[in-house]
C-alpha cells in the first residue's frame, strides 16, 4: 500500500489542530507553520502526479478494509492533477496572507489547513457519503474564511452562502440516501458495477438520484441558475480568502466529472450520458450570463467574480461534449482559470491599496503609486483570461472549439466563447481604463509589499508556465480524459486491488 496517497489528507489534519492547540503562540510561528505545511503538499503532489502517470489506478484502504467496504482513497491522473493545481494556488495565497491579512481574526492559518483538508478530501475520496463528509469540512471552514476580517457586508453575504450551501447538503444526504437504498453501497466503483446491473424498475429513483447529486453539484460549481450567491461572496471575501476560493467551483466541476464518468459513465446502460442532455444548455446559459454580469460590474472583485463564472460555463461546455478531446480540453481550461483567478483577486487587492477609500470601486480614484507594474500585471492577467494569444486562455478556448464537431452546437459554442471573450475584453478594458488612466488626484497609496507581489506574480506566471509547459500538459490532460472515459480499469478494482 502506497502511504503516500493519505498524506495530502494527514499533512492539513494535524497541522490545523496543532495550529488551534498553539493559538496563543505568536504570529510568526503560526506563519512558519502554516507556510511550511501548505508548501510542502507541493513536492507531495508533484509526486502523486509522477505516480498517477503511468495510467495506474491507485487505492488506500483505511484500516486495511477493501472495497466495497470501508474508506477508499482513490488516485488517478485527475484527482493528482486537481491536488497539484490546489497546492500551488494555496501555496502563493498563504504567503500572501502572511502579510497580514491572517491578522484580521483568530485561528486563520488552522481554517485554512481545514480548508485545504476538505479540498483535497473531496478529490481523493472514493465513496460518495465521503464526499459529502469533505463538502462539510469545505463549508465550515469556508464560511469562517469568509467571515475573517469581519464586517456587515462579509456576515450578510456569509448568510447567504451558507443558508444555500446547507440547502445543497440536504440535498446531497436525500440523493445518497436514495442510492444506498437502491444499490446497497455508496462505493462509487462499485456503484458503478452495481447501476449497470441494476433492475430497469428502479431506473427511474437511479435517474432522480443523480439530478438530486447534479443539482448539489450545479450549487457548488456555481452554475446558472445557482450562481447567485458567488459574486457577493467572493467580492467580499479578503484576497488570499477569495484567491483560494478560485478553486472551490472547481471541485463541484470535479464531483460532475467524477460522478457522471464512473457512476453513471459508458457502463451504466440506459443511465449512460444521464445528465449531457442538460450540461449543454446550462454551459452556454452560464456563460451568457456571466459575461452580463461583467459587464454590468461595477467594482473590480465583482468583476472578477463574474470572470470565475465565465470560466465555470466554459469548463461545464468542454464536459458537456462527453468526448475525450472536449474533456481534455476542459481540464487544460480549468488549470488557467484557476491560477490565473487566484491572481487576479491577488491583484485587485494590491490596487486597491494604492485607491485610497475607494478600494476597487470602478470609478476614477487617486492614481495609483505604482501604476507601471500593477499596470503590466493586469494587462497580462485580463488578456489571459479575456482568451488572447500569447497566453494560456487562448490554447484552452482552442482546444476546446477544436474539440466540437461541425454543426448547430458548434455554431452555438462558437457564437457563446467568441462573443463571450469579446464581452470580457471590454469590460476589463473598461475597468483598466478607469484604474490606471483616469485618475482623479495625486497618487496617495503606499508603494506594494513585496512579498504580495510576488505572490501575485507566482499565480499570474502560471499562464505563461502553461504556454511553456503546453505539449506536456495536453498530453497529460489527454491521458486523463481517455482514462476517465474507461471505465473498466475502475471496475476492476472491485476484484482485487489497483488496475
Amino acid at each position: 500500500m502506497n502511504h503516500a496517497l493519505i498524506l495530502p489528507l494527514l499533512l492539513p489534519l494535524f497541522m490545523g489542530a496543532l495550529l488551534l492547540f498553539a493559538h496563543r503562540a505568536n504570529k510568526s510561528t503560526k506563519r512558519l507553520l502554516s507556510l511550511a505545511a501548505t508548501w510542502t503538499l507541493v513536492p507531495i503532489a508533484i509526486w502523486l502526479v509522477l505516480l498517477a502517470d503511468d495510467g495506474q489506478l491507485r487505492i488506500y484502504a483505511l484500516g486495511s478494509w477493501q472495497p466495497p467496504f470501508g474508506i477508499i482513497l482513490m488516485l488517478d491522473r485527475l484527482s493528482a492533477l486537481m491536488l497539484l493545481v490546489t497546492a500551488v494556488l494555496a501555496g502563493f495565497a498563504a504567503l500572501y496572507a502572511c502579510r497580514g491579512d491572517d491578522e484580521r481574526g483568530p485561528n486563520f492559518h488552522a481554517l485554512y489547513q481545514f480548508q485545504l483538508l476538505g479540498i483535497n478530501g473531496a478529490f481523493l475520496t472514493g465513496d460518495l457519503f465521503n464526499l459529502f463528509v469533505f463538502f462539510e469540512i469545505l463549508l465550515i471552514s469556508s464560511y469562517a474564511l469568509l467571515l475573517h476580517g469581519h464586517g456587515q457586508r462579509r456576515v450578510r453575504s456569509g448568510m447567504h452562502y451558507v443558508v444555500l450551501n446547507l440547502l445543497g447538503s440536504s440535498l446531497f444526504l436525500i440523493g445518497v440516501s436514495m442510492l444506498y437504498g437502491l444499490l446497497g453501497t455508496l462505493n462509487m466503483v462499485d456503484m458503478a458495477a452495481r447501476v449497470s446491473a441494476a433492475d430497469p424498475a428502479d431506473a427511474p429513483l437511479l435517474a432522480a438520484a443523480g439530478y438530486l447529486l447534479l443539482v448539489v453539484f450545479a450549487l457548488k460549481g456555481a452554475i446558472l441558475p445557482l450562481y447567485f450567491w458567488l459574486p457577493r461572496a467572493y467580492a467580499s471575501a479578503t484576497a488570499p480568502v477569495a484567491a483560494l476560493f478560485a478553486i472551490m467551483t472547481k471541485v463541484g466541476l470535479y464531483a460532475i466529472i467524477r460522478v457522471f464518468t464512473l457512476v453513471f459513465g459508458s457502463e451504466a446502460g440506459e443511465l449512460s450520458g444521464m445528465v449531457d442532455v442538460w450540461l449543454w444548455p446550462l454551459a452556454l446559459l452560464t456563460l451568457g450570463a456571466a459575461v452580463i454580469g461583467a459587464l454590468a460590474a461595477r467594482s473590480l472583485q465583482v468583476l472578477l467574480a463574474y470572470l470565475v463564472v465565465v470560466s465555470v460555463g466554459t469548463l461545464l461546455a468542454g464536459i458537456a461534449l462527453g468526448s475525450e478531446a472536449g474533456l481534455a480540453a476542459a481540464l487544460y481550461y480549468l488549470v488557467h482559470s484557476t491560477l490565473v483567478a487566484g491572481g487576479l483577486f491577488l491583484l485587485a487587492d494590491l490596487i486597491a491599496r494604492q485607491r485610497g477609500d475607494l478600494g476597487t470601486d470602478l470609478i476614477s480614484a487617486p492614481a495609483l503609486r505604482q501604476p507601471l507594474l500593477l499596470g503590466t500585471l493586469f494587462f497580462m492577467g485580463a488578456i489571459s483570461v479575456a482568451g488572447l494569444p500569447p497566453f494560456s486562455g487562448f490554447l484552452g478556448k482552442v482546444m476546446l472549439l477544436r474539440a466540437i464537431e461541425l454543426g448547430a452546437d458548434a455554431i452555438a459554442l462558437w457564437a457563446v466563447v467568441l462573443v463571450g471573450g469579446l464581452g470580457m475584453l471590454i469590460s476589463l478594458s473598461r475597468a483598466g481604463s478607469l484604474v490606471f488612466w483616469r485618475p482623479s488626484a495625486e497618487a496617495v497609496g503606499q508603494p506594494a509589499d513585496a512579498i504580495r507581489v510576488l505572490a501575485t506574480v507566482g499565480l499570474l506566471l502560471g499562464s505563461v508556465m502553461l504556454v511553456v509547459a503546453a505539449g506536456p500538459l495536453q498530453a497529460f490532460v489527454q491521458a486523463t480524459a481517455a482514462q476517465l472515459l474507461d471505465v473498466g480499469p475502475y471496475l476492476q478494482i472491485l476484484q482485487g486491488g489497483a488496475a
